[in-house]
């Protein structure tokens, strides 16, 4: 018996396209796949994706781009967001891969490589809006550009910057960020008119067409994750279902413990079905006596707490005998990724990119369909 995941690829797509499809006019509709695309497996996402018309792909480290690349036609691009610390420029070069520059040191560095091959490669330069996490400051761009040779040198295709609080539509840091960002943008479109600009996230590109540019970078918004605030109906299709397979029913009775530490105490008798699955394959201890599951449809709630292969579902509601070893407990599908996340006090993002490698993964069909980005 083995837990099963199914990974919508025609729901990836469809999400993909609605994003695409609520973006300005001209504005290109790129795709975040980092961490193996939130988990699902980037070469089977990447595969979807390009037959829906994605061209654009961003990803976080090296390594990640050149697995990628065998994935990716030569005419696609691909966005490596740490940049420089995960390898020498002569890499990206090789494999056509685009690094994305946030500080002085990797602007010279790129510039430097470039001017010594004697051979111009693009890059992205990434500014910090006010999320300071990485980017350079509207000043040190500012005097990249007034020194002109530089930043030339190395090509830049697209200035972009990241979004803090985009799930939070009255946050007063979103119109901070966009007036910051426009004003960069008005600097740097002078010295290259070509350049493309990105600054709306999934969740960006629901704070209206302000934000969109001509370049937006859904990533969590694909696989599901309502990229609108939570307590608002989810526009994003599911793409994953969960199921783990009940190894034992049995009871418990009244007084008797569940679980590690003795943390679940039934107050009556009870029945309780042990399936296959825990925090080893990314079902969060925190879970414990606070998720639940569906048995056809009907919720069932965990009881005690998650260990690293089992969990204990409370089946006490379910009839005696329509539940044995074998049958399965559906984990995600009924309820969506970010229900499970609320039950773990976490978002969807690590729900996702917990999710382990030993479940038996089952990719859904993919459809083609226009290219139109």
């Amino acid at each position: 018996m083995r837990a099963t995941l199914d990974i919508d690829l025609q729901a990836v797509q469809a999400n993909w396209r609605h994003l695409r499809d609520s973006l300005q006019k001209g504005c290109e509709c790129a795709a975040v796949v980092k961490a193996d695309a939130y988990g699902l497996g980037a070469a089977e996402v990447v595969t979807a994706l390009l037959a829906a018309g994605c061209k654009t792909f961003f990803v976080a480290t090296l390594n990640e781009a050149i697995a990628l690349r065998a994935s990716v036609p030569t005419g696609c691009t691909i966005v490596v967001l740490g940049g420089l610390c995960h390898g020498a420029p002569s890499i990206f070069a090789e494999h056509n891969l685009v690094p994305v520059l946030y500080d002085i040191s990797s602007v010279t560095s790129w510039a430097n490589y470039c001017r010594g091959i004697k051979a111009a490669h693009p890059s992205v330069i990434k500014i910090d809006t006010g999320m300071n996490r990485l980017g350079l400051a509207l000043a040190e761009l500012e005097m990249l550009l007034d020194q002109g040779r530089l930043v030339d040198e190395c090509s830049p295709i697209m200035l972009m910057s990241h979004l803090a609080c985009a799930d939070t539509p009255d946050a007063v840091l979103n119109g901070q960020q966009l007036n910051l960002f426009k004003q960069a943008k008005a600097t740097f479109s002078v010295r290259f008119p070509w350049a493309r600009y990105s600054l709306a996230n999934s969740s960006g590109i629901f704070l209206g067409e302000h934000y969109h540019f001509n370049t937006a970078r859904p990533g969590a918004a694909l696989y599901g994750v309502n990229p609108t605030p939570f307590d608002a109906q989810n526009p994003m299709h599911q793409v994953v279902r969960l199921q783990l397979p009940v190894m034992q029913v049995k009871t418990v009775s009244k007084g008797g413990s569940i679980g590690y530490g003795g943390t679940f105490v039934a107050a009556k008798d009870m029945r309780i079905a042990i399936v296959f699955g825990g925090y080893a394959d990314g079902i969060l201890r925190l879970l414990s006596s606070r998720g639940h599951g569906y048995y056809n449809g009907h919720p069932i709630p965990i009881v005690g707490r998650v260990s690293m292969d089992s969990i204990a579902y409370d089946v006490s509601s379910i009839p005696d005998s329509d539940i044995s070893s074998g049958d399965m407990v559906e984990l995600l599908g009924t309820q969506g990724i970010d229900a499970l996340a609320q039950d773990a006090s976490t978002i969807g993002y690590e729900i996702l990119t917990s999710l382990g490698r030993r479940y038996r993964r089952h990719y859904l069909n993919v459809t083609k369909g226009d290219a139109r980005v």
